[in-house]
């Protein structure tokens, strides 16, 4: 039997953050500057990473000796870097990753556009209209945060997904290769000073988790954030029944 210290996958996968992650939102009535810091949004908690399951370890009879160390050695991060699957999530997750910085500065220079529009007319409106016109606003660019920070999380979920999906067929192959070699304990790369090439585990391993597998099914990305709304004044359904205005009624009449 064996024990089997599972990887930190998650570190090289989430090296990449997004500018949607630093906080940074363009909110009316700050002037010129470039973006105002929200408060830190809570992070979904992430799932414990999955141990492989251990067989049933009974302890040894009184008297008796534990079985010799056959010892293998695996690079995790040189799996990593052979494995299509984890390259294939790796790529995707940054390139939705750069599509929503991307939006998110669209975004922001929208809004600071819709800004200085109101700073311009502001002279021809009545107090009323200008607190209307304000609070309009804000509750769109309210709408678009929220759209944001959802797509962001969705990107992050899908990621933590998919490197358990990867850990766990990982943890089976490791386990299967060091039966297939009689081998009782493997170590991670940075725990081996040094050892012989036949001690070696990673190359055999990475082939046959390209073998298992070679892609994943990643599910589809969430809508993009849709065109600004517009303003609540433009959105006013029409009278039931199709009523026309007062002055064409009486016309008729």
């Amino acid at each position: 039997m064996f024990r089997f210290v599972p990887a930190a996958l998650a570190a090289a996968l989430f090296a990449f953050p997004a500018m949607a992650q630093q906080g940074q939102w363009f909110v009316p009535g700050q002037g010129q500057q470039q973006g105002q810091q929200r408060p830190a949004q809570p992070r979904p908690a992430q799932a414990p990473a999955q141990r492989p399951a251990q067989p049933d370890q009974q302890p040894l009879p009184p008297g008796q000796s534990t079985p010799a160390p056959v010892i293998g050695i695996v690079d995790v991060p040189e799996i990593q870097r052979i494995s299509t699957a984890f390259t294939q999530v790796r790529e995707e997750v940054e390139r939705r990753r750069a599509a929503l910085n991307d939006d998110l500065q669209r975004e922001q220079q929208r809004w600071r556009d819709e800004q200085q529009r109101l700073a311009t007319e502001r002279p021809g409106l009545t107090p009323e209209q200008l607190r209307a016109r304000e609070r309009d606003l804000q509750d769109r660019i309210t709408d678009s945060q929220r759209a944001l920070r959802d797509r962001a999380a969705n990107i992050e979920q899908v990621a933590q997904a998919a490197l358990r999906e990867i850990e766990q067929a990982l943890a089976v192959i490791i386990r299967q290769v060091a039966t297939a070699r009689n081998i009782n304990i493997v170590l991670p790369r940075p725990l081996v000073i040094y050892n012989d090439p036949p001690f070696d585990l990673t190359q055999e391993i990475a082939v046959e988790l390209n073998r298992v597998l070679p892609r994943l099914n990643l599910p589809a990305e969430a809508a993009q954030t849709p065109a600004p709304a517009q303003p609540r004044a433009q959105q006013q359904p029409q009278r039931q029944g199709g009523a026309q205005p007062q002055g064409q009624q009486q016309r008729r009449n």
